[in-house]
């Protein structure tokens, strides 16, 4: 009988027992998925975004569903740091997994603050900058669309913290590939992407848009090709991992971002409609390796032919 097929895979200084992880905002702070998930598992856990104080989000409606995906504008609703410290790490540190914080502001120095604070958290394996915020000091254009605000981001939280340091990209950009090489330069020790696409619905009955919010960010399905292809575009250009998002419901879909390039994976909307979507793609991931006769995940990673 052949051996199992080795899946695990490194993420900056992180050592994931396989190469599927869950996404910021789709999963709370995991404890409300213990009932249903071996969270034990799980390659790795991005909880809910994080801010300096508590945020109440947006008011609703706030999710509309789309053809094969869903608009959100949840705006980043979020317990804040330090209710994060006091009642969702106590739980999260006796997980086996892998734990990573997400975290934004609308100023570097809110960025630099929260790194400095999850640097001292035990529990918390590493960070996760979500640079799709507003820069309140340039008129608020998002961090992530200007290669300098970007890197500026990145700079000031790996000066703040030594944990594994993960920048989210936009996809709303011209040229992602020259984002991801500032970002790479200024410290980050891996890439995740994409974050969601801006998209609007509109009820035709009211004439009126269908989010409170007007726009919103645009995820599933619908948006894979695009992340596919901007995973492609950026893991041939840099030297950090890239973690593949966007769209993934099945393992087939995992698949098309590892051999593309992706040295890891995160499930989001899928989440959504199947709690246990995360596990069932790990699975699915070494049943192919096994009937290819891959005996390492590592050996998929990036393997597109395109001769």
């Amino acid at each position: 009988m052949a051996p199992q097929p080795q899946m695990k895979v490194a993420i900056g200084g992180l050592t994931l027992r396989n190469p599927v992880m869950t996404a910021s905002g789709t999963f709370g702070y995991a404890r409300e998925f213990s009932l249903l998930v071996d969270l034990n598992r799980l390659g790795a856990i991005v909880v809910k975004g994080l801010a300096l104080t508590p945020v109440k989000g947006n008011r609703p409606p706030r999710i509309v569903e789309t053809p094969c995906g869903m608009l959100n504008a949840i705006g980043l609703e979020n317990v804040g740091i330090d209710v994060f410290a006091a009642e969702k790490l106590p739980f999260l540190k006796s997980l086996e997994t892998p734990v990573i914080a997400n975290i934004y502001g609308t100023r570097i120095e809110e960025y630099a603050a929260l790194a400095e604070r999850l640097e001292a958290l035990d529990g918390v394996a590493g960070v996760e900058v979500n640079i799709s915020c507003p820069n309140v000091k340039a008129g608020g254009v998002v961090f992530g669309v200007d290669p300098e605000a970007a890197a500026a981001v990145a700079a000031a939280v790996r000066r703040a913290t030594r944990k594994t340091l993960i920048v989210k990209l936009s996809p709303n950009v011209t040229d992602i590939v020259r984002i991801a090489r500032r970002v790479e330069d200024a410290g980050a020790d891996a890439l995740s992407l994409i974050n969601t696409l801006t998209g609007m619905a509109v009820d035709i009955e009211a004439r009126r848009p269908k989010l409170a919010n007007i726009t919103g960010g645009l995820s599933g399905p619908a948006i894979r090709p695009v992340a596919v292809r901007m995973v492609w575009q950026v893991a041939r250009e840099v030297r950090v991992p890239v973690i593949g998002i966007g769209g993934i419901l099945t393992a087939e879909d995992a698949l098309e971002f590892l051999i593309a390039g992706a040295a890891a994976v995160q499930v989001g909307t899928a989440n959504f409609i199947n709690p246990g979507a995360a596990l069932e793609i790990a699975a699915g991931i070494e049943a192919y390796l096994a009937r290819h006769g891959i005996a390492d995940v590592r050996s998929l990673i990036g393997s597109l032919q395109t001769g």
